[in-house]
């Protein structure tokens, strides 16, 4: 066996073995279950520089999986990869695999328009479109040519994202007018209309204040009986609080951002395994 093979086989073994761990039960800790997506020794290049090396990261259905570390090690890259986001920016190129549900969101003939549909995205900002609350739950049901009764899913997003109470009686009324807090439930309504079935976050409460915070938090945790949450974040406090599982991502000398660490959350933030990762959490660095 090829030196390059042997390491491969390792790293194969380590990962199952990893996942074995994960699904293993834990009195008082989420199990795992199967994998919704994984990323199979993932790099990312822009033009020529590298932003992600090597990435093999596990994400877990019906859960919150947190990604942290410090600023420019890459976890807006990786959370992006996962719906084809970064398809966008000019020279962007990916080598390994993103796969989800078995299938590689990557492979040829791929429509990303597809990826995007089951996978939403809600941004670090509210990014509510200028029409009225309605529209914007309604605008991405319409584009895919959704048949059913819109005034229905627009309700069901509403409530889902925990918006329908305070907005039932202003549908009409443009979605800029909304408070920071109630325009990002409504980016997660709409994200919602189009019937994901996975969840990107990236650092959605960084705008906001603290008691709108709660309130995403309180939302992610809910959304999680249903979905799979994934989100970015710098705050490693929320990622604390609302995460069944949590991925250490910290920069390499050359700057191109790898995956340091991955388990229940509660492990990493009580025993982690890696010195960098105790070092992270602890302030000595980053």
């Amino acid at each position: 066996m090829m030196v390059e093979e042997r390491e491969q086989a390792i790293q194969i073994g380590q990962h199952m073995a990893q996942l074995s761990e994960l699904q293993g039960d834990t009195e008082g800790e989420p199990t795992f279950g199967e994998p919704v997506m994984e990323m199979d020794h993932l790099s990312v290049w822009y033009g020529g520089f590298q932003a992600l090396r090597d990435i093999t990261l596990p994400l877990p259905g019906q859960r919150v999986t947190a990604i942290i570390g410090p600023s420019g090690c890459g976890k807006s890259t990786l959370i992006r990869c996962l719906n084809r986001m970064n398809d966008l920016i000019p020279n962007f190129r990916v080598e390994g695999r993103v796969l989800f549900e078995g299938q590689d969101i990557y492979a040829r003939g791929l429509d990303p328009v597809d990826v995007r549909r089951r996978i939403g995205m809600v941004f670090q900002k509210p990014n509510p479109f200028p029409k009225s609350i309605y529209e914007n739950v309604a605008f991405g049901p319409r584009i895919i040519g959704y048949s059913g009764r819109l005034d229905d899913l627009v309700e069901r997003a509403l409530r889902r994202a925990a918006l329908w109470d305070e907005v039932r009686d202003i549908l009409r009324r443009n979605a800029l007018t909304l408070s920071g807090g109630q325009q990002q439930r409504l980016c997660i309504a709409r994200a919602l209309a189009i019937e994901p079935e996975v969840i990107l976050m990236d650092e959605p409460c960084s705008a906001l204040d603290p008691v709108a915070t709660l309130k995403i938090e309180d939302l992610m945790r809910e959304l999680a009986e249903s979905y799979a949450i994934i989100i970015v974040t710098h705050n490693m406090q929320q990622a604390a609080r609302v995460a069944d599982f949590t991925a250490v991502m910290m920069m390499a000398p050359d700057r191109a951002g790898q995956m340091v660490e991955f388990g229940r959350t509660r492990q990493i933030f009580t025993n982690p395994r890696d010195k960098r990762t105790e070092d992270y959490i602890t302030g000595r660095f980053g």
